[in-house]
């Protein structure tokens, strides 16, 4: 079978469903990888995908340029001619299952998370609602990261029931993100966030709660590791970032390939988002064995067993936050070493990659024995005498 993948970057691809990808190659269909041009897009062709270069806006809303977007994506896949088409993201999703219609292909969604526009009651969302309404008609599946974003779209009516599924997010390779040898806290407690610098993923409230636990004397250093992007007044500006650096409130790491090694520096991983799919911060995090402390809604609630592996904390709340943030930075060694220990068992049973990997892989071996039993049947249909 060929099976596109398609995405909002090519680093996303590469990132995060690079196993995907590989399993896919490795049962021996066809993969091709769609999405805008980067330098990982040199990467996915390596690994042995078909590679199609799209443009995209991925902030903007300007319809003529989100018509321009699907009317790429029909030619490529007009061109490209997947059986099968895994789509990622709000605009791949949308524009990608109608782009495919007309083509009569199979297509599988996926809401990584709903995002700012959820968030917002405005005209973007309106927008937004209709256009999911609409498109997610057609594809064959839909799958959802958490429970409360596939409540969201049934209670709205923005899709069939039977049409719906849940993954743990993206899923991580456990294999990659595991504890880095013998339990060791740091001499300096070491509190991190991964997450793009939005206000959105709650830095705002990360900064406050740093303030309220420095001025009760707590000794503890504070990263920040993540794209800075103040577009559309959505993030945290340089001149900002520069002013909470310069008062000694947090260290910014900038970004990083090596996401793993910065979180086996850490004693807490830390997440005070207002609203996710499934974080994969937290994911890695509980690979690797960490203590979490993050808010207490969609998408976050379901990375920790509040008391097991970490904390949750009301959105918005930095008191809250600064509260539970204290607390792991007051527990014993051997309090951290079980909770972290909860936080591998959790990622083991409910976050592991391959049960991501089997669910799409049982959808196309299924449409692909139905493929085989329809040609069978045609013929059979023209030629009798082999019935």
């Amino acid at each position: 079978m060929r099976v596109a993948i398609v995405l909002n970057t090519s680093w996303n691809i590469y990132n995060f469903r690079r196993g995907l990808a590989q399993a896919l190659l490795n049962a021996g269909h066809q993969v091709i990888a769609i999405a805008p041009e980067d330098k990982y897009s040199s990467y996915l062709q390596e690994m042995g995908c078909e590679y199609y270069p799209v443009r995209l806006e991925n902030k903007g809303s300007n319809p003529l340029k989100d018509l321009g977007y699907m009317y790429q994506l029909y030619n490529i896949y007009k061109k490209a001619k997947p059986d099968v088409i895994l789509q990622f993201t709000i605009k791949p999703n949308i524009y990608g299952t109608l782009a495919a219609l007309p083509l009569g292909k199979l297509v599988v969604n996926n809401v990584c998370g709903l995002g700012t526009v959820f968030l917002r009651n405005n005209l973007t969302a309106k927008v937004a609602k209709v256009l999911y309404k609409l498109s997610f008609r057609f594809p064959r599946r839909v799958f959802f990261q958490n429970e409360d974003d596939l409540n969201l779209f049934l209670e709205q009516n923005l899709i069939r029931e039977k049409i719906t599924d849940l993954l743990p997010g993206s899923g991580i390779p456990l294999d990659k993100f595991k504890p880095q040898g013998e339990f060791q806290r740091n001499s300096t407690f070491t509190f991190l966030v991964i997450a793009r610098l939005l206000y959105d993923k709650g830095i705002r409230e990360y900064i406050d709660s740093i303030k309220i636990l420095k001025n009760k004397g707590i000794k503890a250093r504070f990263q920040l590791l993540g794209y800075l992007d103040d577009s559309k007044n959505l993030g945290i500006t340089q001149k900002q970032l520069d002013e909470w650096v310069d008062a000694g409130l947090v260290e910014y790491l900038g970004t990083t390939e090596n996401v793993a090694g910065v979180i086996a520096q850490a004693d807490c991983v830390v997440l005070p988002s207002y609203r996710e799919g499934t974080p994969r911060s937290l994911l890695e995090a509980a690979g690797m064995g960490k203590p979490i402390v993050t808010t207490n809604i969609a998408g976050c609630r379901q990375t920790v067993d509040d008391g097991e592996n970490g904390f949750l904390c009301e959105v918005k709340n930095a008191q809250d936050l600064a509260d539970k943030m204290e607390k792991i930075y007051h527990l014993s060694d051997e309090q951290l070493i079980a909770m972290g220990q909860a936080s591998r068992r959790k990622a083991e049973q409910e976050f592991d990659e391959q049960i991501v990997i089997q669910k799409y892989l049982a959808i196309i071996q299924a449409y692909e024995k139905l493929i085989m039993k329809q040609n069978k049947s045609q013929i059979t249909t023209l030629n009798p005498q082999y019935s």
